[in-house]
Formats: C-alpha cells, structure tokens, sequence
C-alpha cells in the first residue's frame, strides 16, 4: 500500500503499479477550474485521486479496461474523502459513451509498440498500444471533450515527439514540461497538455528535474508533489 497526505492506494490487482509518472501527471495537470475529468487508464485510481485533492468540485470518471484495476480503484476511492466525486468504470475507451461532454482528459497511457508482450495479459494491455494505441485516445479525446476542453497526457519523451505527431491538426499543444531524472540528464518524460480548439497557440515549455546532483530531490519536484508525498 502507498500513503499518500490525504489517501492511500492499493495496486495488489492492478497490471501497472503505483509509479512516479502517475504523481508527476496527477500533480501537473492543470484541473483547479474543471467540472467534469475523465481519466483514461485509470490504474490503482491514483490520478483520479490526486485530481480530487486538487479540485473537490469537480466530477470525475476514471475509465479503464482490466477489471482488476478497476476493482482495485473502486476499493481505493471507496476509502478516500472523495468516494461522492469519482465514478470508476470498466469499458473500453472506443466503446465509452456519455451525454456530457468533458472539460478535462487525463492520461497515462501504454506506450510500449515494438518491444515483447509480457507473459501477463492483464500488464501487456496496460503497457502496449495494442489496448490503446495514441490515435485511438486522440480520436476519443475529440469526441469526448467540449470545444476548449483538454487533454493532459505523461509519456517516455521519444513516444511524446510521436503522439504530437499523431495530434497534429486536431488537438492543439499549449503547454509541455520535460522532465529529466537528475541533473544535468537528458529529458526520460514529457507531461504534455493538448487544446480541443480552431486556434493554434503558442505552447508554453519548461523543464523539471527530480533529483539533484547529490541525488536529493529538486525544490521543483517538491513544491510540485508537496501536497501529496508524505517525505515533503
């Protein structure tokens, strides 16, 4: 079990495991004026929790595919302060349907396209592209968000040049932070967030280091993740 300031989450059932680039994405996304969150993938629940900490008021859904995820969701929102804020669902994105559209998409998705399937079904349907692949959660992106409505996304920086070549002309790039594991490292992630809009704005880029040279954490990484770790 991982205890976080305000929640706990179990992953025992879940095929991906409770990891940093779901509390970089669910720390990062820019939620506090959203009324309706989907979060694709949803895993243990952990974004969807950290999306409910930041923005109480908001509805949010948490969508994926493997029923032990959602199973392990369910138990870890059921336990949380926001059990009456989020509603975890098990369907295929392709399949999803709603009458409201969203304000806001949030996703850590599969990003493994060439490399071995793991023996595990349930882990090969949460790493690969063959569960999700990026036109797949790009074309639903379109069809589930408001005009305005965003798409916030975490992903290995190679497989992130890849997916903006993939929304290219019809999601529109504002905002795109890389991330580097330690100092003076190459960027490893890239937390990218996308605009369902006919504009095209200049996006806004910044970098962030986790670890510092010595090896402890950056004072960016901490103000970003302060909320939520229990060591900050």
């Amino acid at each position: 079990m991982f205890s976080f300031k305000q929640f706990d989450v179990r992953d025992e059932r879940s095929a991906m495991k409770v990891g940093t680039d779901g509390v970089l994405l669910g720390a990062w996304a820019d939620v506090a004026t959203d009324c309706r969150i989907l979060d694709i993938g949803t895993g243990s629940g952990i974004i969807s929790l950290m999306v409910a900490q930041r923005n109480a008021d908001a509805k949010i859904v948490g969508l994926d595919i493997d029923a032990g995820a959602v199973a392990d969701a369910r138990e870890n929102v059921r336990r949380s302060p926001w059990a009456e804020c989020i509603e975890v669902l098990q369907s295929d994105i392709a399949l999803y349907e709603t009458t409201q559209k969203f304000d806001h998409i949030v996703s850590n998705p599969p990003y493994f396209n060439s490399s071995l399937h793991s023996p595990s079904a349930e882990r090969t349907t949460a790493r690969h592209t063959s569960s999700l692949d990026f036109r797949m959660l790009v074309e639903s992106a379109c069809r589930l968000l408001r005009e305005g409505g965003r798409l916030s996304v975490v992903l290995p920086s190679d497989e992130a040049r890849r997916f903006r070549f993939v929304a290219f002309g019809r999601l529109h790039l504002i905002r795109l932070t890389d991330v580097a594991t330690k100092e003076g490292s190459a960027p490893q992630r890239t937390l990218m967030e996308f605009e369902l809009t006919q504009s095209t704005p200049m996006p806004r880029c910044s970098t962030l280091t986790i670890h510092t040279a010595d090896g402890s954490y950056s004072e960016d990484y901490q103000r970003l993740t302060n909320d939520f770790y229990l060591k900050f």
